[in-house]
């Protein structure tokens, strides 16, 4: 089996968003961020699916959070099996292959990731535990880092790993958690449907979109100092467009961008 075709197929169906500036990568570098990536898309599934008691999430995430810190030389499906074997109806293949996106990674980064994935996945059973319960926006900087924030500082390490690239941590702190606050405006009535809020109490959009813009001059001073020979900047910058872009629709009544408008801003982007 062709694994890097495998992945690059399962990444551009899970999101053609981060499939083209992933795709875009130099060889290392792309595979270590795909694996990231499909590592985090395969446990948000378990955390966001509408038809899994919270109950049954916790317990999947920790049990997967305690089979990665116990990882040496990688990963097999069987080291999985127990954990998805009662929820198989309800789980899609971007998670029951954990296993291959977990060793898609080059060897000597791989690890990084694996811990990455581990905290995260701890930190989301926590949340699921108690009903993504957040009353304020204190409440909401712990979920946004435990979910986002880790993301923006993996990401630096990743840029550090492959050409030295040096950045603001701080700053990597807001360019995760602005990305995530974006999701949270985009999804807030999906969420609600499902009786999930992840507004603090009394929060509006007014307020919402007012964090998502203060994390994102974090994000923009991130990208903005990343060097322009380095692929990380090209990476960075489409992604903050797309979130840029998709705050500008939401604050003028659309719920999400169309997909041709996100093939144009990717276009305009990476042509630039």
């Amino acid at each position: 089996m062709n694994l890097q075709k495998t992945a690059l197929d399962v990444l551009k169906e899970t999101s053609r968003t981060f499939f083209i500036p992933i795709s875009r990568l130099p060889t290392g570098l792309k595979e270590a961020v795909a694996s990231a990536y499909l590592c985090m898309r395969a446990i948000d599934q378990i955390e966001d699916h509408p038809d899994l008691e919270n109950a049954a999430k916790s317990r999947m995430l920790r049990q997967i959070s305690l089979v990665l810190q116990a990882g040496d030389r990688g990963f097999t499906s069987e080291d999985f099996r127990p954990i998805f074997a009662s929820e198989l109806e309800h789980l899609e293949e971007v998670t029951l292959r954990l296993d291959e996106w977990l060793s898609y990674a080059p060897a000597e980064i791989a690890p990084r990731i694996w811990e990455a994935i581990s905290t995260m996945s701890d930190r989301m059973a926590h949340w699921a535990d108690c009903n993504w319960a957040i009353h304020t926006e204190t409440e909401l900087d712990q979920y946004t880092f435990s979910v986002a924030a880790s993301v923006g500082l993996l990401l630096s390490d990743l840029w550090a790993w492959y050409d030295g690239t040096k950045t603001d941590r701080i700053q990597a702190v807001g360019f995760g958690r602005g990305l995530q606050s974006v999701n949270i405006l985009r999804n807030h009535g999906e969420d609600f449907t499902r009786g999930v809020a992840f507004y603090p109490k009394g929060w509006t959009d007014d307020e919402m979109q007012a964090y998502s813009r203060r994390q994102l001059e974090l994000a923009s001073a991130y990208v903005e100092s990343l060097p322009e020979i380095s692929p990380a900047r090209d990476f960075c910058r489409v992604i903050l467009t797309l979130a840029y872009a998709t705050l500008e629709a939401i604050q003028h009544g659309a719920e999400k961008l169309s997909r041709s408008e996100v093939m144009e801003l990717v276009q305009q982007v990476t042509a630039s």
